[in-house]
């Protein structure tokens, strides 16, 4: 393995940058379109709209992560981050799509992607209100929620008829112990590949066992251009409103996956530069996802968990990454290929990425020392934030637009009250020899 891949912005060959690439791709795929084949099914669009849509889902999100790796001007955090269809904002898509139809999500969605954009320009004198114990808490708190969606993959994906039956959990554990052996006895390439190596061995198994689904192939298109703008753009207040507050929580989101991928790739903190042109890319990839007929983008954290475990820190096997994306968005038959892997082989290797995330977060919050405040502030944000999340029907009190914004995942409430208890309980005074 060449040492220009563990450098930022180091170029290393193509027979190391491919699969390197490769890897991101396939770690992020199936998290990049279930949020629009969920919204999909639920406004009860026909297989050939939804496989459109997954399309402009793939495009967006290559079109978004190059920006973020090779930023224009001011926008984009020049770090290998990868972009995709955030989760996040599903429950909130979902009611406005009942309520207004996929035009309205989309014209919630660029919208909202203009408020990100503005908090991202001033987010240097906002810095101060995302000091490491804010920042590794959010961080930790993505990968705790993350962790039950690794495990379900594990286990089948949710609502599979044969969830949590004995090939899929074999499956599963073969491709979690693939990447053990190929990270801890190997050295070089096939080290920082573990994942990409256990996938594709998980992939060869599942052939075997009868678990591909070659129609996947068969049914889509040998080259279509995703068009902007098909489903139309509509602006309504209440839309908007409930978009642009999870916009917020997405920013703090992406603050804390870009400390993510400097703290674990590199071991330092994430500069102004970096967070504020970082966060400015969500916001226009979200844009720009809007137009092409795409939910919301933001960092993808399982992407962190990559950076974390591999230390591979190169834009360039990123950027080979969004190209992947690109073209699997004009060529359906190739992206079809990766939709084939089966969740129990992604599940695999989702357990050990998301685990690395949390501990990314464990390394930023103990990075300074763990005083009275720094201790509550984790404790009682983790404690109510990933508490709530776990538990949403403890909030059923609540309107359906409250819960739809604080009964997700958990790191809204995380991430609030950590800002929260940082900015109001005092410092400790030092003790006085």
């Amino acid at each position: 393995m060449s040492k220009s891949a563990f450098e930022l912005d180091g170029k290393p060959p193509l027979k190391e940058a491919v699969p390197l690439g490769f890897q991101h791709v396939l770690a992020m795929f199936v998290g990049n379109i279930t949020p629009i084949i969920i919204i999909a099914g639920v406004l009860k669009l026909p297989p050939q709209e939804k496989t459109f849509l997954i399309q402009c889902a793939m495009f967006a999100s290559g079109v978004a992560t190059m920006v973020q790796v090779y930023p224009i001007g001011r926008i984009g955090a020049k770090l290998p981050i990868v972009q995709g269809t955030s989760f996040g904002f599903v429950p909130t898509a979902i009611a406005i799509g009942k309520m207004h139809g996929l035009s309205g999500i989309l014209g919630a969605s660029l919208i909202g992607g203009f408020v990100e954009i503005f908090l991202g320009a001033f987010l240097k004198p906002l810095r101060k209100l995302f000091p490491p114990v804010v920042t590794g808490t959010v961080l930790l708190s993505i990968g705790l929620s993350l962790l039950p969606v690794g495990i379900q993959y594990f286990a089948g994906g949710v609502k599979a008829p044969d969830f949590g039956s004995a090939s899929n959990l074999a499956l599963g554990f073969i491709v979690l112990i693939t990447i053990l052996f190929f990270k801890q006895f190997t050295r070089g390439l096939t080290s920082v590949s573990s994942i990409l190596i256990g996938i594709i061995v998980g992939y060869i198994v599942a052939f075997f066992m009868g678990k591909l689904n070659f129609d996947i192939i068969s049914n889509a298109a040998l080259f279509s251009f995703p068009l902007p703008f098909q489903y139309g753009i509509e602006f309504h207040m209440d839309a908007v409103v409930a978009m642009c507050l999870m916009y917020v929580v997405t920013t703090v989101e992406t603050v804390g996956d870009i400390s993510g991928v400097t703290m674990g790739g590199a071991g330092r903190e994430a500069t102004d530069k970096e967070l504020s042109g970082g966060v400015m890319a969500d916001g226009v990839g979200s844009i720009f996802a809007a137009c092409f007929n795409a939910m919301p983008n933001t960092s993808f954290s399982q992407n962190v968990g990559i950076v974390a475990l591999t230390k591979v820190m190169s834009r360039y096997v990123v950027g080979v990454g969004a190209a992947i994306l690109i073209i699997s968005g004009l060529f359906p038959k190739f992206g079809a290929v990766f939709a084939m892997v089966p969740n129990s082989v992604l599940g695999g290797a989702m357990v050990i990425v998301f685990s690395m995330i949390a501990v990314s977060g464990m390394s930023l919050v103990t990075k300074e020392r763990m005083c009275s405040k720094n201790s509550i502030i984790v404790a009682v944000a983790l404690g109510l934030g990933f508490g709530l999340g776990s538990v949403p029907e403890a909030l059923k009190i609540f309107p359906e637009e409250v819960k739809m914004i604080f009964g997700g995942s958990g790191i809204v409430i995380t991430g609030i009250i950590a800002l929260v208890l940082n900015l109001i309980l005092p410092a400790e005074k030092p003790v006085k020899k």
